[in-house]
C-alpha cells in the first residue's frame, strides 16, 4: 500500500505568503503620479510590513491611500545587521498564508537598501518574492542621463575624508574610461556640494557629469554636461537635497 500521508499534508496545508516589494514616493508626490493602481490596490491587502522606519513607514502609507487602520497593522523595523533568525521572525507570516510588504523610506525598496537580504531570505526559505513597479532614483538617474545604460555601476557613497575621495574619483574615472562604465553614487546631502566641487576638480575636462536631484518631485532637476562645462555653468542648488551623481569618461 502507498503511503500517502505526505500529499494529504501538502494538500491541506495553508498556502504560503508572499513577499511584496512596494516602491514608495521620493519626495512629496501623490501615489498615481508614481505607482500603477494594481500596485496601490495589493498594497491595500496586506497587514504585515517590514520597514526601515517606522515612522517613516507610516507617513508613506498615508500616503498611498492605505485603506487599513494603522494602529491595527503589524509594522516591524528591519536592522541592517539583523540576524537570520530575526529575519526568519520578520517573514513568520508569509510561511502562514500572509502576504508581507516591504518598503524602503524612499523610492524601491532592495536596491541600495538593507531589505536586500530579507529579500535573501526570502528565497532561502522557498517563500515568493513579488516586486512591484515603482520609482528607483537610480533607474530613473541612468535613464535620463544620456550615458552609458548597458554597463554601469552603483557604488553607494564615496569615502568622506577628501584625500582618499579624491583618489576614489579618479580610480572610478579610469575604471570608466577603460570600460566604457557608467559610475553612479550619491553623498550625504549636507555634503553634495563639496562631492561636486571635488568632480570638477578632479576629473577630466571631456568627462561627462549628470546631476540628477529631487527626482519625481516638482523640483526635479536632470542635466548632463562634460566638467568644462559644468565649471562655465552656474551650479543647482545641491544643499541638503537627495542628489545622485553619474559619469562617464
Amino acid at each position: 500500500m502507498n503511503d500517502t500521508t505526505n500529499d494529504i499534508t501538502d494538500e491541506t496545508a495553508p498556502p504560503r505568503g508572499a513577499l511584496v516589494l512596494i516602491p514608495v514616493a521620493l519626495g512629496e508626490t501623490p501615489w498615481p503620479d508614481f505607482l500603477p493602481a494594481t500596485a496601490q490596490q495589493r498594497l491595500g491587502t496586506i497587514r504585515h510590513f517590514v520597514v526601515e522606519n517606522a515612522r517613516a513607514a507610516r507617513a508613506q502609507l498615508k500616503r498611498l491611500d492605505f485603506p487599513g487602520a494603522l494602529r491595527d497593522t503589524d509594522i516591524r523595523e528591519l536592522a541592517a545587521d539583523a540576524h537570520e533568525t530575526v529575519l526568519d521572525t520578520l517573514l513568520a507570516p508569509a510561511l502562514h498564508g500572509e502576504d508581507i510588504g516591504l518598503m524602503s523610506d524612499a523610492g524601491c525598496p532592495a536596491i541600495a537598501d538593507p531589505g536586500a537580504r530579507l529579500v535573501a531570505r526570502a528565497h532561502a526559505l522557498g517563500l515568493r518574492v513579488v516586486p512591484q513597479v515603482g520609482p528607483s532614483s537610480i533607474l530613473l538617474a541612468l535613464m535620463g542621463s544620456g550615458l552609458n545604460g548597458q554597463r554601469f555601476a552603483f557604488h553607494g557613497y564615496l569615502p568622506v575624508a577628501d584625500a582618499e575621495r579624491d583618489h576614489h574619483i579618479r580610480a572610478l574615472e579610469d575604471e570608466s574610461r577603460r570600460r566604457a562604465l557608467t559610475q553612479i553614487f550619491i553623498e550625504t546631502p549636507y555634503r553634495n556640494e563639496r562631492l561636486f566641487a571635488a568632480l570638477l576638480r578632479v576629473c577630466q575636462a571631456r568627462t561627462r557629469l549628470c546631476l540628477a536631484r529631487d527626482l519625481t518631485t516638482a523640483d526635479e532637476y536632470l542635466r548632463t554636461r562634460n566638467v568644462a562645462d559644468w565649471k562655465r555653468a552656474a551650479p543647482p542648488p545641491l544643499a541638503r537635497r537627495p542628489a545622485l551623481f553619474l559619469l562617464l569618461a
